[in-house]
């Protein structure tokens, strides 16, 4: 089966990650060649990805309405990874796991951001429920900026079932909700292994995910909002966690 991926960094990380077969590349026929396009159509001559100009109407088509940017890949299933993919990937690198687990995400872009920032600060592998949460779509990868090509993305059909055998790895399950008497970040060493557990928008973590979590925690706000949005208050949890870690990897 094939699916297709749009937008510029969508579509060149396809390329560059290598971990799919991309088969096509559809231009819009009025397109430049330069700038990033030049860089895509560079990468998939060197891969020797058929390249085809088409009118941009078809491009709209694939990509669903999306901006597209003017270029469009077909390109195989994407690649699921195991939880063992995950906690080999951090003996590997010797280090700690460092997981990311999504309780049930719908919306596309917060999915995506959250993926991207994932890659960002190293996470070995992110883990979402098989159904009744999105996957790896094609409106992912361009939220994410194509970082979903060099992460171990798995999916389970039960979430908490995998949370307890990860536990049983000593891997701590971090909840992070909003709430006056739950603790804040800051309170907790986060420089050991464990799993950011995120909850759905609006519902944030179901009843049985928090309760297998090992504890939860809180980012402080000062401000008159009530909460911060999931890709967000995800992002900075996953930064936090990287900071308590020195910022292990890092070759800045």
């Amino acid at each position: 089966m094939t699916e297709f991926v749009y937008g510029h960094w969508a579509v060149i990380e396809s390329l560059r990650a290598g971990r799919r077969r991309v088969d096509h590349l559809l231009v819009a026929e009025a397109a430049e060649e330069k700038g990033m396009l030049k860089d895509i159509l560079t990468e998939a001559r060197k891969r020797s990805v058929k390249i085809q100009r088409s009118p941009r109407r078809i491009l709209d088509d694939m990509a669903g309405g999306a901006n597209h940017q003017s270029v469009v890949a077909r390109v195989g299933n994407y690649p699921y990874a195991d939880v063992e993919d995950a906690l080999s990937l951090a003996r590997e690198r010797g280090e700690k796991p460092f997981l990311l687990i999504l309780d049930l995400l719908k919306d596309p872009q917060n999915v995506g951001v959250l993926l991207r920032v994932a890659e960002a600060v190293g996470v070995h592998g992110v883990i979402i429920q098989e159904r009744r949460s999105v996957g790896v779509t094609p409106a992912v990868v361009n939220a994410s900026s194509g970082a979903v090509e060099y992460l171990n993305v798995i999916q389970v059909s039960n979430l908490v079932n995998t949370m307890k055998l990860l536990k049983e790895e000593n891997i701590w399950m971090i909840g992070f909700e909003a709430g006056p008497e739950v603790p804040p970040v800051d309170r907790t060493d986060l420089d050991i292994a464990l799993a950011i557990v995120l909850g759905s928008e609006g519902e944030g973590m179901r009843r049985l995910v928090r309760d297998t979590c090992d504890m939860t925690l809180t980012l402080p706000m000062r401000g008159h909002v009530a909460s911060l949005n999931v890709a967000t208050a995800g992002s900075i949890a996953l930064y936090t966690a990287w900071q308590a870690r020195g910022w292990q990897g890092w070759k800045g």
